[in-house]
């Protein structure tokens, strides 16, 4: 492990118990670090929908069920099994590995149908899910999971969120993401290239989910409980704003748009249901005048540890207009 390594950990590190200390010793208003957890949380599941919609370039709209998921999973290992706060972090985990066996379930159709058709064959999967947690009592049926242990902290969110953008960095400039990169440019031409399309879109749908599903869990543990109706149609939609505003095939952009949003909600709250009008006016704006969003295929100037100095969708492009 080089000097810059070790550096980027110490700092993260530092980070991590300075907001340890920050939420205990409540130095800021919870009002404001709740705020910055629904920052953190969604840029998870963000960068979980981007590697999908973006860098695969497959339009899916599984993204809440399998939240939806993670959430109710996590949540019942942490209320019924592992009790003990210390076992939150292998919660999440298990909750993340239960939504990534659905991952699995949702590139199955993915193998078969394109376009229109796929978005509504994984709306229905979500629509189904949402269905199937509504008349289920064990989970709480249609008035949700309550008392859910809130172990959810900032520092917890913050750790997740570093792990998340490591994990999609490190898997960008794999074998596995050059695959990823290749079926999105064309699909044809990749299998003639004798990549593994099948394989390679298991295991992008399936690190997908397990995101998602971990973004779930902290936010079941974050509200301590959980409700069929968050995973609505409200949630397939905000995820998608907040995947085009950030910016398509970007890390950077999957966290700006996330926080952006995030804070442009609660900054409109005043507006009650007018908030949501003026939100979809500004997405609009950004469709027509910045299309591939704010960060789309790029990323900021600085280089992330555990990754290659160039951003690999930026080579790919290049290398492709060279030939």
């Amino acid at each position: 492990m080089n000097k810059r390594n070790i550096l980027f950990l110490v700092l993260i590190a530092v980070i991590a118990v300075a907001l340890y200390y920050i939420s205990a010793l409540n130095i800021v208003s919870p009002f404001y670090l709740q705020i910055a957890q629904y920052m953190g949380i969604y840029s998870i599941m963000v960068l979980g929908i981007n590697l999908v919609n973006g860098y695969l370039g497959i339009f899916s709209l599984g993204h809440a069920g399998i939240m939806a998921i993670g959430a109710y999973s996590s949540a019942l290992f942490s209320k019924y099994i592992f009790t003990s706060p210390s076992l939150f972090p292998l919660c999440l985990i298990l909750g993340g590995i239960m939504a990534l066996l659905s991952g699995f379930v949702v590139s199955i159709p993915s193998f078969r149908v394109r376009g229109d058709y796929l978005a509504i064959v994984t709306l229905g999967f979500t629509l189904i899910l949402k269905s199937v947690f509504q008349n289920v009592e064990f989970v709480g049926g249609a008035l949700g999971l309550r008392n859910i242990p809130s172990n959810t902290t900032i520092m917890w969110v913050f750790l997740w969120l570093v792990i998340a953008i490591t994990v999609v960095r490190l898997f960008i400039n794999s074998k596995y993401g050059r695959s990823m990169l290749a079926i999105r440019e064309d699909e044809v031409a990749a299998e003639l290239s004798s990549v593994d399309i099948k394989k390679t879109k298991i295991i992008v749908f399936g690190l997908s989910a397990f995101l998602i599903g971990i973004s779930g869990g902290l936010l079941s543990h974050l509200l301590s409980y959980t409700n069929p109706n968050t995973f609505g149609y409200g949630m397939i939609a905000e995820g998608l704003i907040m995947v085009y505003l950030g910016g398509i095939s970007s890390i950077s952009g999957s966290v700006l748009g996330a926080s952006l949003w995030t804070l442009l909600v609660e900054i409109l709250r005043p507006l009650g249901v007018w908030r949501w009008i003026v939100g979809a006016i500004l997405l609009i704006c950004m469709m027509i005048y910045r299309p591939s969003g704010l960060m789309g295929n790029r990323e900021f100037s600085f280089s992330l540890p555990f990754s290659t100095k160039k951003n690999l969708v930026q080579k790919t492009k290049t290398s492709s207009t060279s030939k």
